[in-house]
């Protein structure tokens, strides 16, 4: 056996390691946090984690909410959700300047409602924006830019997987959590619509106006089509604030409705149906595999006394609250430009939350700041995952470059509201207040 702190320095030099050779994050903090037991404790304790923590962390009734939520989204997919969405936003916004970034910001924004993943958002509206905003004459780079940051949008709207990953980690409300990412959620949107609307007025050769003109019928026609979308939002959100249901009996609720809409419009058979399996399958699985080896590692600091030495040993500095804020900030900030923001929050939260919340910093609207901030790293270099994926699904040619100075203006956007949310937090905690 040997000394914890000894333990800790091999652990996390092993885990930088791992990541660089590029083994998945899950299966890397699994290894290293097992390793770590076998070192300060003993390889039978080692066993008996690898043994038990696998069964009890998936056996929870709370994580359920993930694959629900998961199935949700992509039988929204499937139903062709997003093409109605995008229609109707079209429909209304085509002929102000920017109308069609517009309108894909309006639609992305809601079928984040119901797929709750930035990478499926950014993929499916690449694949509908692009081809349609290059036609008209929009800037590649607006479009792209616009693409990839309103796709990072689906982490604040209810349902976020990430919300439910920091409320199962941190143990807080996965009630709060959803409710209180509305208004930071409204906020962005509304920015992003300003920001694009002010670019094309002040450069109208970026966003041409649109002379085609579409009937007051052809509008009212269109909004028609989303109404599944609408219900499913409502009946989620509405239930979970009423307190009809819990978050998981609402992923139940929503995966069903959306199920249900996808039968209804005749979009789906047998292949569609085992195709929808496989890809939530997949994505739980991935996500199920990060929560478990990020419990083992953490069971590891625990075990050590790491977790509570470094957290009293930062508390013990005496420092003013907002360095410790600008601390966790830079810390995401940094690991978000090579990590997935669910690894981040599994690996930094069991030292940072103690910390935080210890200096007086509310645990739900420190959640939305997570997120946030995770919301931010996915479209910054040198590995914003939202610009991959607009760069890799889009059927018109685009370099990294483009969308990477294409989504700048956007980065700007979203620390200016980050700037608000941490200057009036109440815009967070209002609405999960008024459960109580």
């Amino acid at each position: 056996m040997i000394d914890a702190n000894i333990a800790g320095l091999i652990a996390v030099a092993l885990l930088a390691f791992l990541l660089v050779i590029g083994t998945q994050i899950g299966v890397a903090l699994g290894l290293v946090g097992l390793l770590g037991i076998t070192l300060v404790i003993g390889p039978d304790a080692a066993l008996a984690q690898l043994a038990t923590v696998p069964f009890n962390t998936t056996n929870s009734f709370t994580l359920a909410v993930i694959p629900l939520f998961i199935f949700m989204g992509a039988f929204a997919t499937h139903a062709g959700l997003t093409t109605d969405l995008y229609r109707a936003a079209y429909n209304w916004m085509g002929r102000l300047p920017g109308g069609l970034a517009i309108a894909t910001t309006l639609a992305s924004s809601a079928f984040g409602a119901a797929s709750g993943s930035t990478v499926v958002n950014s993929a499916v509206f690449t694949r509908i924006a692009m081809p349609e905003m290059t036609r008209l004459g929009y800037d590649r780079k607006l479009s792209a830019g616009c693409i990839a940051a309103s796709g990072t949008l689906a982490a604040l709207i209810p349902p976020s997987i990430i919300m439910v990953v920091y409320a199962i980690v941190t143990e807080q409300s996965i009630s709060k959590m959803m409710l209180a990412g509305l208004v930071p959620a409204a906020l962005t949107i509304a920015a992003f619509i300003l920001g694009i609307y002010l670019r094309a007025v002040r450069n109208p050769a970026l966003a041409p106006l649109q002379k085609a003109v579409v009937s007051q019928r052809e509008k009212w026609q269109s909004l028609s089509a989303v109404w599944g979308i609408s219900f499913l939002f409502l009946l989620v959100i509405g239930g979970i604030y009423t307190g009809l249901f819990t978050p998981t009996y609402a992923g139940a609720v929503g995966a069903f409705g959306a199920f249900l809409i996808a039968l209804g419009k005749r979009r789906l058979n047998r292949s569609t149906l085992l195709e929808i399996i496989r890809e939530a399958s997949i994505t739980t699985t991935t996500i199920f595999i990060i929560i478990i080896g990020g419990m083992i590692f953490s069971r590891f600091l625990t075990y050590t006394g790491l977790v509570g030495s470094v957290a009293d040993s930062l508390l013990a500095l005496e420092l003013p609250p907002y360095v410790y804020l600008l601390a966790f900030i830079a810390l995401y900030l940094v690991l978000g430009m090579v990590i997935e923001a669910v690894a981040i929050m599994i690996m930094t939260l069991p030292v940072m939350f103690p910390v935080l919340t210890g200096v007086g910093y509310d645990p739900i609207w420190l959640g939305i700041i997570a997120v946030k901030l995770a919301e931010i790293a996915l479209i910054t270099p040198p590995v914003g995952l939202n610009v991959y994926v607009v760069r890799s699904a889009s059927p018109v040619p685009l370099s990294l470059g483009d969308v990477f100075r294409g989504v700048t203006p956007f980065v700007l956007i979203e620390f200016a509201i980050l700037l608000v949310l941490i200057l009036f937090p109440d815009l967070v905690t209002f609405i999960p207040d008024m459960m109580e």
